[in-house]
């Protein structure tokens, strides 16, 4: 397979440098609050409403703003005091609606029908109709579920500087590994950095171009339907949210085939951005889509369609007759192709080390660090990886075995949860870690987890809710290597970690309790989340109805068809002979992957568009520069976005409170 020239794009090398300074300073903290208390909150409302996520985008925001601000005040910044912020935004950012989830699982109408939600434990989430019909997480009967996920989240965030660390030191430092990927965050560091003391950047005009168009968009889009909602009593909707399903039109000549299309620009502007192959083979799995499932369906194998059922209920029926398995084949031989690929050029990088003469390993450099570094010793890391593991297990085994009702069957094995915390997940750490080190890429082992769910004997659902100790740290290696590359003192991610906790705890509970108070979590107040949560619940639960007791006649029994893993398993395989005989980029492989299992039929068409504006108009117009320019113009969007979701959420608000006061 030829290595996609767009990929190797972001493969240019940066070296480390030799100082580091501490980029924590009260200017940061400042824009980290920024963040967390206002596009947080946007960001969780544009999830709920139009499936929307800012992400990268609002931490290249605030950098880019921060940048700006910095140029006014005629000062400079330097890159670890940009890549702290960097850091502290994407954490904060992190925050979810999973309260609003767990409520909505208790209630969800395909947890019941599968039988799992009896099963469901209190310490996930009160089940009590009296309970949830208060739409209060300030109650006592929260506190349980409340408080697991504050502990568990302090212990994620202290997990960051234990066996991550130490793989980091491992392969970077020891293997010296050249880790192909991490520049791509530091570049950008570097960059804006270098600009910070012009007075006028493309980087800001692109910028703002984006906004404006993320702005006007978003008014038509998003913050109409707000506006006119808090006003009256129903909304309006000039385009679609989150998607105009026409399956209805289409069901007479393609059965069985869920037709959606999304009019969201942020799928447009992602697929300028995404891979241009990658984007081609989606669509040409949706193409595949479309002969196939009106052939099984007029083969009797997609039995539980009819005619009416709607796009979102075409999925849910085509998953239990065929797609479960068959996407479980597509991922087995997603992970078999990429283990392929990664061996053979962890083969052929082995060879070009002997070759050079680097095969040396320094193993005094794992107690050695660079001076100046801010790192802390390997066995201090080695100890809260070890705190961290131990408390997952204890937690995990008492919770599943003590604390969610009577046992139905065997006990969850503590072996089995002591070999996910100190074997497996050491193991596939360190072997994903040394991907991304020579390869840049990692490929995990698909469905460990819920095989060895399954084989435990174990009889219930608390088992798929609980802290289970498998982790695979080689994201954060990456990360480290990331912070070594912008000069930045690891001391300063500390002291990130420490401000980013209290703001991220609070930030959840307080905005996941102001969503649900203004009304029912999904309802058509969200339309996203009315859309796809009951059918995410619906797949989800055909999984966890595997260890119910009655498990020989559940859903998963029907859904899990060995004949159909082995036929996505050898559909997958061949198309990859295929186009590996032809030469084609190995982009193309996985995006063809993506569009066979029915993950984003509304997405597709609009990253067509996208990828195809991006490539044969926009990168005409702007040459090699089009590469930088559509991430800082995707970052702007995301910011308008936000910006007019944060303005219909201003009248949510006042509407409410206009209602409770008269009330």
């Amino acid at each position: 397979m030829k290595l996609d020239k767009e990929l190797q794009e972001f493969r240019d090398i940066l070296k480390a440098p030799s100082e580091f300074e501490d980029g924590f300073s009260w200017r940061t903290i400042l824009m980290a609050l920024f963040v967390g208390l206002l596009m947080a909150p946007a960001q969780m409302y544009m999830q709920l409403v139009a499936g929307l996520s800012m992400g990268a985008a609002a931490q290249w925001v605030t950098v880019i703003l921060y940048v700006e601000i910095a140029r006014r005040a005629f000062t400079t910044i330097k890159r670890p005091e940009l890549f702290v912020l960097f850091y502290m935004c994407g954490a904060v950012m992190s925050i979810d609606g999973g309260l609003l989830w767990r409520q909505f699982l208790v209630q969800s109408e395909s947890m019941r029908m599968l039988g799992i939600t009896e099963y469901i434990p209190e310490w996930y989430a009160p089940k009590d109709p009296a309970v949830l019909a208060t739409r209060s997480f300030f109650v006592k009967q929260w506190l349980v579920p409340v408080g697991i996920i504050i502990g568990t989240s302090f212990i994620s965030r202290l997990d960051h500087f234990g066996l991550g660390y130490v793989m980091y030191r491992l392969t970077s430092d020891v293997e010296k590994l050249p880790f192909p990927m991490a520049p791509v965050g530091a570049m950008g560091m570097t960059a804006l950095a270098d600009v910070s003391g012009e007075k006028d950047t493309w980087r800001w005009r692109t910028f703002s171009f984006g906004a404006v168009a993320g702005i006007v968009f978003g008014l038509v889009y998003i913050g109409v339907p707000q506006i006119t909602g808090a006003i009256f009593s129903e909304p309006i909707k000039i385009i679609p949210i989150p998607f105009v399903d026409i399956t209805k039109y289409t069901e007479s000549f393609l059965p069985a085939m869920p037709f959606l299309i999304s009019f969201d620009l942020s799928f447009f502007v992602t697929g300028m951005v995404m891979p241009f192959f990658a984007v081609m083979g989606t669509l040409a799995g949706l193409i595949f889509t479309l002969l196939l499932n009106p052939i099984l369906y007029n083969a009797g194998i997609l039995n539980s369609w009819e005619p009416g059922l709607g796009g979102i209920k075409t999925i849910q029926s085509n998953t239990l007759d065929f797609y479960y398995s068959f996407s479980l084949g597509l991922a087995f031989a997603v992970a078999a192709i990429g283990f392929a690929a990664c061996w053979k050029s962890l083969r052929e990088k082995r060879k070009e080390m002997n070759e050079s003469g680097r095969t040396e390993v320094k193993w005094q450099n794992l107690f050695r660090p660079p001076k100046g570094r801010g790192d802390i010793p390997v066995w201090v890391a080695l100890g809260i990886y070890f705190l961290s593991t131990t408390t997952y297990i204890a937690a995990a085994y008492y919770l599943i075995n003590y604390a969610s009702g009577p046992l139905l069957g065997n006990k969850f094995p503590l072996w089995l949860l002591l070999f996910y915390g100190f074997v497996y997940t050491p193991v596939i750490s360190y072997v994903s870690a040394r991907m991304e080190g020579l390869v840049g890429m990692q490929m995990p082992i698909p469905f460990v987890r819920e095989a060895t769910f399954i084989l435990s004997g174990y009889k219930g659902a608390a088992i798929w809710m609980a802290p289970i100790p498998m982790q695979n740290y080689a994201g954060q290696v990456v990360a480290f290597r990331t912070t070594e590359l912008t000069g930045t003192n690891f001391r300063s991610l500390i002291k990130c970690e420490l401000l980013i906790y209290p703001i991220s705890m609070i930030g959840m509970l307080l905005f996941c309790q102001f969503v649900w108070s203004m009304g029912n979590v999904p309802s058509e107040m969200f339309p996203f989340a009315n859309e796809f949560w009951e059918l995410n619940a619906y797949q989800q639960g055909l999984t966890w109805s595997a260890t119910l007791p009655d498990a020989a006649t559940s859903a998963f029994r029907e859904a899990f068809q060995p004949k159909v893993i082995a036929t996505g398993f050898t559909v997958a395989l061949a198309l990859y002979a295929v186009l590996s005989h032809f030469g084609l980029p190995i982009l193309l492989v996985f995006g063809l992957v993506r569009g066979l299992d029915q993950s984003v039929p509304q997405a597709i068409m609009p990253l067509m568009a996208g990828a195809l504006m991006g490539r044969y108009v926009f990168r005409k117009r702007f040459g090699e520069k089009w590469p930088q320019i559509r991430i800082v113009f995707a970052a702007g969007v995301g910011a308008g976005l936000g910006l007019v979701t944060m303005l219909g959420m201003g009248f949510v608000l006042m509407s409410k409170s206009v209602i409770k006061l008269a009330l």
